[in-house]
């Protein structure tokens, strides 16, 4: 049996002059999500999105690719202004908050957000090289 055509809900422009931009910077990948103020996520990207695949994902070129990527998104929504809160001990915090600025968002504040344990879970095993 044919499948009905999926109907394409266009995204409706929205209206925001600032908003936060969270950088989820893994060992493995890095996120760039940004939101308006309250939390609504606006626009996102990341390496993996970007076409990046394996350990080239955790790169500052592939932090950076995918910041100018979320950050053209959020710019035709209207985001002039933006917060960034940056989270995790990868390779692409720096890179990604300086593509950011390129693309020419006006940075009011940089946060550190990352979540520090109390000595929490047993950390993985030291690596043998």
């Amino acid at each position: 049996m044919a499948q009905a055509p999926q109907r394409l809900r266009r995204r409706e422009r929205k209206n925001i002059s600032a908003g936060v931009a969270h950088v989820n910077a893994s060992f493995n990948n890095t996120m760039i999500t940004i939101t308006d103020a309250q939390g609504n996520a606006i626009a996102w990207s990341s390496a993996g999105m970007m076409g990046f695949k394996g350990s080239r994902k955790s790169t500052p070129y592939a932090a950076q690719v995918a910041a100018e990527d979320a950050g053209r998104k959020a710019a035709e929504h209207g985001v002039r202004t933006l917060e960034v809160e940056v989270k995790g001990p990868g390779s692409g915090r720096e890179s990604a908050l300086r593509a950011l600025q390129a693309v020419g968002f006006q940075i009011t504040s940089i946060r550190d957000v990352t979540p520090i344990p109390h000595n929490g879970v047993r950390p993985s095993k030291r690596r043998r090289v």
